[in-house]
């Protein structure tokens, strides 16, 4: 039987399936592995489950023993691994896609409504009773007709695009290429970010991280938008920069911002702390049950097709 290591608490009906299938060791307490705990707790496993959380830099990956074949990240991302270090190490590196598109899709359109309709604020308000009924009270932006633009179509940017029609909303995207009409549905598509932001009310980051998207939404592109726009992020945190950010929102460039994720996770940037228009989620994207439990059920499913077939569908690198 072959042993794998679990650096954090997966459900419980996902803990139990990859304990009938491997010599698993969970871990109970969920704590946070060091670095060198991490490497101590893999001795001896051909396999290790990872989350988010792990940061499987080159100096880790290179540490690790000889018996680890493959590490199976429990996320359809995969920032926190250095690909190319598992490779030269001959460990394959795998995700979980698909099963956590429609969850992420919906907390994207949280983020829009909340940001476009003062959620914050109204929440205060409503905790403390001390709000009374106005024709101009906490007036907002309406969805309809507002062009969004969607910064990654790929299966999570095409299910918000897929949300958003019913709200009559005006689809545009930028893509690392062109959908074919089918995948497009409609939807405008724009060569470069600049075209892109020009035409976004609305913007919703769900492209993946990449060097190339390290703040990609700084002081220079935020001039791009309209005077006004709202920007949602519920793909990576370190899409943003927050000092650029934060100056755009105090200057009323930009209207509201709503985040899922962001940097130093879970450590917010205080300055979001003092902007109403600041919608902040603790990064509950793919929070649900069902889609946790089949991420979970993916990621054990990954390792042991690897190990059956030599490869895995769902492998990165």
């Amino acid at each position: 039987m072959k042993k794998i290591l679990i650096t954090r608490r997966l459900l419980k009906v996902s803990e139990e399936k990859a304990s009938k299938i491997f010599d698993a060791n969970i871990n109970a307490n969920d704590e946070l592995y060091s670095q060198s705990k991490l490497i101590e707790l893999s001795q001896g496993c051909d396999a290790i489950l990872t989350s988010l959380t792990e940061k499987m830099d080159e100096d880790t990956i290179n540490k690790l023993p000889d018996t680890i074949k493959v590490i199976s990240n429990f996320a359809v991302g995969f920032g926190n691994i250095d690909l190319e270090a598992a490779k030269k190490r001959g460990i394959a590196v795998t995700n979980t896609p698909d099963v956590l598109t429609d969850a992420t899709a919906e907390i994207a359109m949280l983020l829009i409504l909340g940001a476009t309709r003062r959620a914050p604020e109204g929440i205060e308000h409503a905790k403390n009773s001390d709000w009374k009924w106005s024709a101009d009270f906490l007036i907002g932006k309406q969805l309809t007709g507002a062009r969004l633009g969607i910064l990654g179509m790929g299966r999570i940017g095409r299910a918000v695009a897929k949300l958003s029609r019913p709200f009559g909303m005006e689809i545009h995207y930028h893509n690392r290429s062109k959908l074919t009409p089918e995948l497009e549905e409609g939807a405008t598509y724009h060569e470069n970010i600049k075209s892109l932001f020009s035409v976004s009310d609305i913007l919703a980051i769900n492209c993946p991280a990449t060097k190339e998207t390290v703040n990609i939404i700084n002081k220079k592109t935020l001039e791009y938008f309209p005077t006004g726009a709202i920007i949602t992020n519920s793909a990576r945190g370190d899409m943003i920069d927050d000092e650029a950010m934060l100056d755009a929102l105090d200057r009323r460039k930009i209207y509201a911002v709503g985040l899922d994720v962001y940097k130093g996770e879970p450590n917010l940037n205080s300055g979001y702390l003092k902007h109403k228009s600041a919608f902040i989620l603790p990064h509950l994207g793919s929070s649900t049950k069902q889609t946790r439990t089949a991420m979970g059920d993916l990621a054990v499913d990954n390792i042991e097709e690897f190990f059956k077939t030599g490869n895995c569908k769902n492998k990165v690198n």
